[in-house]
């Protein structure tokens, strides 16, 4: 199980940015592959992105793909999502999550929830019109 931490949510304006950071507790986070997910009150928990370890090659959903850029550095232990263009469409609690295992590459079953192992406790994104 990682320990997961995300930060960096808050109130911005439509078009917009905001850096999400999610922290791993364990060097083995480095061969992990991760992804964002976020989710709105009522709905289920959606897609947003996913990272294998190599950080190449990601997975992007449609909705953010072009405005959203997830990337990585090992050597913090971090997965970072950068939100350019946000729109009020993008308003949600965003979650990181990993795939518990060491180089398993990422493919369409990444897009699941249920593909992952460990999540963290979510960050409010809130963006007004």
């Amino acid at each position: 199980q990682a320990d997961l931490v995300e930060s960096g949510g808050g109130f911005v304006q439509a078009a917009g940015s905001l850096r999400l950071s999610c922290a791993a507790s364990e060097p083995q986070f480095r061969t992990y592959a991760m992804g964002w997910f976020r989710q709105v009150y009522g709905k289920e928990r959606e897609f947003v992105a996913a990272i294998d370890w190599t950080g190449e090659k990601p997975l992007y959903a449609a909705p953010v793909k072009g405005r959203f850029t997830i990337s990585r550095d090992n050597a913090k232990n971090t997965v970072y999502l950068q939100m350019n263009s946000l729109k009020p469409e993008d308003t949600a609690v965003y979650y990181c999550a990993a795939r518990i295992g060491q180089y398993i590459p990422i493919n369409t079953a990444s897009q699941a929830p249920s593909w992952y192992d460990s999540w963290g406790q979510g960050t409010q994104v809130t963006v007004s019109s």
